[in-house]
């Protein structure tokens, strides 16, 4: 099986994409497709994928690409090549690939692509609507507040609160306020990224823990990490590790809240999810498991978590949801057209 990895895009979150690309190159057989700041697309070779090559502006080298009914093209003088491979992975974070725009530009042109469809990708993106589709299948969630910057309203909750952009991941621009003093500040750090904010109460030592997984036939589920962490997960304990090659260990869990756990996977994957590897964070507080996050394009797929990364992405790829066909025949125009004669 040959991917097409797809990374970069219009997002705060571009640069956490080149480094999840960097962290599969050696994991997949793979083609990489760049997006960069202005939608122009590149195909980067293997070889060259480094972070240098990105910093710098070197991979303006490359070959451009173009996004054409069955896949991506180089041009040349005489004609056009299709950047050969079978499935396509979107792993853009953040803006352009969870927010539904790169998975409404494959369907529209017909390529097969691991990454979450449409309607999930709208759901997942927003916090809110996460809250929402999460209490609508009877999951446990921490209480919430939005916040606008139009229309600012008092906080409902004791201090300390987290404070997280709506429409952002990676951790960017959360702040945990442990008073009033703090707050002002961490809404203007906030609210450079988004226009409504979510803000939760921040329950200190509350225990968190990752599975990510798929449906194939049946279900591939990870390994229950407990990510080592200190005030909350910030940006850099997420990310500036995920290229680890060491062997994540089993979280001990009583065997009730690890049973829940995968209840609640299975309930939020299926069917929203079908089609994608996501990664769901949960939270254990007074022995009941609640869903924090779900990150419908994990941090280099979360490949760290499987001990056969590849033998659940084959299976994943092989199972892809199939868009229904819509018979377009003309009937009805040809029967008005024929009633006027």
């Amino acid at each position: 099986m040959k991917y097409g990895v797809i990374f970069g895009g219009v997002s705060f979150e571009h640069e956490i994409s080149i480094v999840s690309a960097i962290a599969l190159k050696e994991k997949l057989d793979a083609e990489f497709i760049f997006i960069d700041k202005n939608r122009e697309v590149y195909h980067i070779p293997k070889e060259k994928l480094t972070s240098k090559l990105f910093s710098s502006g070197d991979y303006k080298k490359e070959e451009k690409l173009a996004l054409e009914q069955g896949g991506f093209f180089k041009s040349s003088l005489f004609k056009k090549k299709r950047v050969e491979f079978d499935v396509a992975i979107n792993l853009v974070h953040g803006g352009d690939g969870e927010d539904g725009v790169l998975a409404s530009l494959l369907e529209f042109f017909n390529i097969p692509y691991i990454g979450p469809r449409v309607e999930a990708s709208v759901i997942s993106f927003n916090k809110l609507f996460t809250k929402l589709y999460l209490k609508h299948l009877g999951i446990n969630v921490l209480e919430y507040q939005i916040l606008s910057k139009d229309a600012m309203e008092p906080i409902q909750f004791a201090y300390p609160v987290i404070l997280k952009p709506l429409r952002l991941g990676s951790s960017i621009g959360v702040s945990v306020v442990k008073d009033e003093s703090e707050l002002s500040y961490a809404l203007d750090v906030a609210f450079e990224f988004d226009d409504e904010v979510l803000v939760e109460p921040f329950i200190d030592g509350i225990a968190e823990y990752n599975l990510a997984g798929c449906k194939a036939n049946s279900f591939y589920l990870s390994k229950i990490e407990k990510p080592v962490k200190k005030e909350f997960l910030d940006f850099n304990q997420k990310y500036l590790d995920f290229a680890r090659d060491g062997e994540v260990k089993e979280a001990e869990l009583p065997a009730a809240l690890r049973e829940q756990m995968i209840e609640a996977f299975k309930r939020v994957y299926e069917p929203l999810f079908l089609g994608s590897l996501i990664r769901i964070d949960f939270f254990v507080y007074k022995n009941e498991v609640f869903v924090n996050e779900i990150n419908a394009v994990p941090g280099s797929l979360a490949n760290y978590l499987f001990d056969d990364f590849e033998a659940v992405l084959s299976a994943l790829a092989r199972s892809l949801p199939k868009q229904k066909e819509i018979p377009i025949d003309y009937r009805y125009i040809n029967s008005i057209q024929s009633s006027k004669k």
